[in-house]
């Protein structure tokens, strides 16, 4: 018997495409309503989340002077690894076509974008950056806001959701996304409280 690497990796994209067609599909149609249909097309977009952004960077570089200006470099470089190993890396490597390019899949689901882009669908860019910045945020910021670092995740969550809502991503680029993202971050945010020390409100 001979080992066919190539035919394993296709066994498992055949396996999967059934589970995320349908996921896809009751995430697109039967889970959505006319509010989701309005609010979440704008909440992947980076023009919706400025104010958080400005507040973040008013925030740190305000409070913590030198060590805020280190916390912004570090989340710099968390999204620009985020974004060199989803884009450059893995979707150069692993070509799968997106929902909305799928002859069998775009006719079942509802379009709120005027656009599909033509890169691979796996893994989602918009998750892998948006949860390894989420793992940062939680990591570096926590000790001083405590429990309300989590909404980082349901941020990140959110526009996750959102990439398979507006039928862009299947489920399993989301989810696969996610994972390396907060692998990114715990990194990144591990290094920086190592390095720079964690952030504190306490003189």
């Amino acid at each position: 018997m001979i080992f066919d690497p190539g035919n394993l990796t296709l066994t498992f994209w055949q396996l999967i495409q059934p589970v995320d067609t349908w996921l896809i599909t009751h995430i697109n149609q039967n889970w959505g309503n006319k509010f989701l249909d309005t609010v979440l097309p704008y909440m992947r977009e980076t023009f919706f989340w400025i104010p958080l952004y400005l507040f973040l960077l008013l925030f740190v570089t305000m409070n913590f002077k030198v060590k805020g200006w280190w916390w912004l470099a570090g989340a710099i470089i968390t999204a620009a690894l985020a974004d060199l190993l989803s884009s450059q890396v893995i979707k150069q490597t692993v070509m799968r076509t997106r929902p909305c390019q799928d002859m069998e899949v775009a006719p079942l689901l509802r379009f709120f974008i005027s656009y599909c882009p033509r890169s691979s669908s796996f893994t989602s860019s918009h998750a892998t950056s948006h949860f390894a910045q989420a793992m940062f945020f939680f990591l570096t910021l926590r000790p001083v806001i405590g429990k309300i670092a989590w909404f980082f995740f349901f941020w990140a969550a959110i526009i996750g959701y959102t990439q398979i809502y507006v039928g862009v991503h299947y489920p399993f680029d989301v989810f696969c996304g996610s994972l390396l993202g907060c692998g990114i971050g715990y990194m990144t945010g591990k290094m920086y409280n190592k390095q720079i020390g964690p952030l504190s409100l306490v003189k």
